[in-house]
């Protein structure tokens, strides 16, 4: 089902492309900020931790700061800037505070884009029509987050069962290709043929190979004519995920879905018909190399699925480190 994921006609308004879109405001109340992880429970851990066979444990974020190639994030944001303030030069050179025993020390700051490595997106990250996740008013993202920030995220937590869809082995390929999409369809078919169902209340995790790609390829490559793979937008789509109440959506691309839908060129719809209507919450830029080897080398795609963002106060998004154990 690969597509060319441009058009040459004008997109459409977003409000008319999902107008079909089902909502799950007020499904948790007026106030709720968290959305689809109201799912996750305390049955939902255990179910996850039923999944723990041998006890391999993966770590899914991308380094931050990686020397000379560089870190993958959206066009137009930078990758993080850190520097040391203080190490063993600044001693040498006289310019460190000794203390009593003499003890030396590093420190150091960053200035980062809070979604520029691994992340999870806050409910208001994206929108249209004048109101975010919940009906809360678009206004509420001046300045800060007053509501449907990432910071509710990151008190809940998240731990339930995950199941990987390796998509790029699926298809055949080391990763998908610029542009190419899938729908719910293909998932289901791919779950199937790796042996497996997805259920409701998965945390959904989804391989691409593409962030794979990008440390083996040039900054120059990985962004010409720049259209990830993904999932693509359909209302029959926006259903399945609202039926199986999916609570995470997490892969191997920067944005989740195909940049460019090809159906009405709109750029990134699911995070509209997802995120803003359903309260799904996304977590990108996710390395699942490694934990797809291992998943396809036993034939277990299921596991522990845990992550917990930084809690960063009125944040859009916020880094994380999720941790699978299988």
């Amino acid at each position: 089902m690969t597509e060319n994921a441009t058009t040459e006609t004008t997109a459409p308004d977003t409000e008319a492309v999902l107008a079909e879109s089902p909502t799950n405001w007020g499904k948790w109340g007026p106030d709720d900020e968290v959305g689809s992880l109201n799912y996750l429970g305390p049955e939902e851990a255990v179910r996850g931790a039923a999944a723990i066979v041998s006890g391999e444990t993966f770590t899914l974020q991308v380094p931050m700061g990686s020397p000379g190639h560089g870190d993958p994030v959206w066009p137009g944001r930078e990758q993080i800037q850190r520097e040391n303030v203080m190490d063993e030069g600044f001693f040498q050179r006289g310019e460190g505070d000794e203390t009593p025993g003499g003890a030396h020390y590093a420190d150091d700051k960053a200035t980062i884009y809070l979604q520029a490595s691994t992340q999870y997106d806050a409910l208001g990250h994206v929108w249209y029509g004048g109101k975010i996740w919940n009906g809360f008013d678009a206004t509420e993202t001046v300045g800060h987050m007053r509501k449907a920030s990432v910071l509710p995220i990151a008190q809940k937590g998240i731990v339930g069962r995950g199941i990987l869809i390796d998509m790029a082995r699926h298809r055949g390929k080391d990763h998908l290709d610029k542009g190419e999409t899938f729908t719910h369809v293909d998932l289901v078919e791919a779950a199937k043929a790796q042996g497996q169902e997805i259920q409701p209340r998965d945390v959904l995790l989804i391989r691409t190979g593409f962030i794979g790609h990008w440390y083996e390829t040039t900054p120059e490559d990985f962004y010409a004519d720049f259209c990830e793979p993904g999932l693509t937008y359909s209302p029959e789509l926006v259903s399945w995920f609202q039926r199986m109440e999916i609570p995470n959506l997490v892969t191997d691309t920067i944005a989740n879905e195909v940049t460019m839908d090809p159906n009405h060129g709109v750029v990134l719809p699911l995070h509209s018909a997802l995120m803003r209507n359903l309260g799904v919450t996304f977590t990108e830029i996710a390395w699942l190399d490694d934990l797809a080897a291992a998943c396809a080398a036993d034939g277990r795609w299921t596991f522990l699925y845990t992550a917990a963002p930084l809690k960063v106060v009125g944040g859009t998004g916020a880094p994380v480190n999720p941790v699978v154990i299988r």
